[in-house]
């Protein structure tokens, strides 16, 4: 079999394939089936024309493995290449499928892949901002992405390593790139670059310079003390701390007075309170000694009948 090792996939769309024994035309390559859980291609899709898929649904699948030459036409040994009892239906086109990185961030959808004819094993995929292949490369930029960047697959989604847009090749330049209009979907550039404009409300005419706010003295937050011995930073002082730290020192320098408390000793001095004590030996109840008590009168005033009201004799 003579062929290149690595083909893309719009270069077999529309090919004829022939049989070898009789020349007989069974149809042209309308699509490719993909097993994407082991990277690659199972199955053509044969029709035709190429436009039969538009007016009908009919499709014969030819195995890969089925191919004997490739060049301006697909050659097969015969009409038993075609095996209509295989399933497609567990398989993909990956056309149109979004390409997401492991963070959510959207690099464009599948437009076609580049395989190995002899292993069909998948080689890279071709992105766009666009899934649609009928769309020229000159109208939108495409990239080429490696196949082993991907990590898993979904139902129409391909999730890639984070930072996959740094390993992307561009195979071609779009038209609005071209003019400086559009960018690709992960080049968003920073955010934090975008400056809100202002309005013309605000906005001063030309030679005029605003005008310089006027400077207000403040009063010092810290102040600042050294002395000649001090090699080091002057050591900021707060002005609220510094009457407390004066009360301190001028606590510290007061003379202490004597105290009214005895020596450390603890020895109580008893002789001190001779002076005021004196023994009583005498019997300070005794009847010869005192005169006898003679309480003062007590004047109690005598209660006198008061008449309330008086009777009535006559009726």
């Amino acid at each position: 079999m003579t062929l290149d090792k690595y083909r893309l996939r719009s270069d077999f769309l529309g090919t004829q394939v022939i049989t070898r024994n009789a020349g007989k035309r069974l149809g042209v390559v309308s699509q490719i089936w993909v097993d994407v859980d082991r990277g690659e291609v199972v199955a053509f899709g044969l029709r035709d024309n190429i436009l039969s898929g538009v007016m009908s649904g009919d499709q014969q699948i030819m195995p890969l493995s089925s191919i004997r030459q490739i060049g301006d036409v697909i050659l097969v040994d015969d009409e038993a290449a075609v095996d209509d009892d295989v399933n497609v239906l567990p398989f993909s086109t990956l056309v149109n499928c979004e390409v997401v990185t492991e963070t959510g961030e959207m690099l464009g959808r599948v437009r076609g892949f580049k395989f190995d004819v002899t292993t069909g094993k998948l080689e890279s995929i071709v992105i766009a901002s666009l899934g649609l292949p009928q769309i020229p490369d000159q109208v939108i930029s495409t990239y080429e992405l490696p196949i082993d960047e991907i990590v898993s697959s979904g139902p129409d989604r391909l999730i890639v390593f984070e930072g996959a847009e740094e390993k992307l090749v561009q195979l071609s330049v779009g038209l609005l790139e071209r003019l400086g209009v559009g960018s690709p979907p992960w080049d968003r550039g920073d955010a934090s670059e975008y400056i809100m404009p202002v309005s013309t409300a605000n906005q001063l005419p030309s030679g005029t310079q605003p005008a310089a706010e006027p400077i207000r003295s403040r009063a010092p937050v810290v102040e600042e003390r050294w002395s000649d011995d001090d090699w080091g930073e002057p050591e900021p002082i707060s002005l609220e701390a510094e009457p407390v730290r004066r009360q301190m020192e001028m606590y510290r320098e007061a003379p202490l007075e004597e105290s009214n408390w005895n020596d450390a000793s603890g020895e109580t001095d008893y002789n001190a309170f001779e002076a005021d004590y004196k023994e009583v030996t005498e019997d300070v109840w005794s009847e010869d000694q005192a005169e006898p008590y003679q309480a003062p009168p007590v004047n109690i005033p005598q209660k006198k009948k008061v008449t309330e009201y008086e009777e009535e004799l006559d009726y």
